[in-house]
């Protein structure tokens, strides 16, 4: 019997373990792309919108929003879990964590470098938590919510949010104000097309062993 446990602690600890780096991951990319100040992921339009308006900080109100999100996985018949609890509150630490360490440089090449490695680092990161398999983070449940419920593929889903969220984000900020401060521009829709893209490819293998294996 213990033989037996071993291996399931094991497991589940290596699980865990990619969930917290996923979810320190994912607030790392965030950071990184609004230091890039070249526009911000379209959740940071709305996130940092919304702590202009409370006067929060960004990590603050990432962890309300998810708080907030959670109340939509009803309908969609998502189920929370270890790792929804761990990315409802990871990413928005690991965000003001990295805010304070990383400075905006004046360069363009940077930024961009900013930008790209943020896009990479952020979708790595959801990757991971979502493959650990103990429950996706609040905004990605609404994702594979949705594409389990309806069949629509994880570009399709994550590109139509991240684009209705940066509409959201405008409409509660001055959109003149927010692109001359570099919360949104040019970076934001390449964000909104790219990530959904991106994260489907990593996750397309786990997809494929999904539909490969008999219910």
């Amino acid at each position: 019997m213990i033989a037996k446990v071993r291996p399931q602690l094991l497991k589940l600890a290596w699980r865990l373990f990619r969930v917290i780096v996923g979810g320190a991951a994912m607030g790392a990319g965030l950071a990184l792309m609004i230091r890039a100040r070249l526009g911000a992921q379209p959740w940071d339009v709305l996130h940092l919108a919304l702590a202009k308006l409370l006067g929060v900080s960004p990590g603050t109100v990432i962890i309300g929003v998810a708080l907030l999100v959670l109340l939509f996985w009803w309908p969609l018949k998502q189920r929370p879990g270890l790792g929804t609890v761990a990315t409802t509150f990871l990413p928005g630490i690991g965000c003001d964590v990295v805010l304070s360490l990383v400075p905006t440089p004046e360069a363009l090449l940077p930024r961009v470098a900013l930008l790209a490695g943020g896009i990479v680092v952020f979708s790595v990161g959801t990757a991971l938590v979502i493959r650990g398999g103990l429950g996706p983070g609040a905004r990605d449940g609404l994702m594979t919510g949705a594409c389990a419920r309806w069949g629509l593929s994880v570009r399709t889903v994550r590109t139509t949010l991240e684009l209705s969220v940066l509409v959201l984000g405008l409409l509660l900020a001055n959109p003149m104000q927010a692109i001359s401060a570099g919360t949104a521009g040019p970076g934001t829709l390449a964000i909104a097309l790219t990530l959904g893209p991106l994260i489907g490819l990593l996750l397309k293998q786990q997809f494929k062993r999904r539909e490969a294996t008999p219910s």
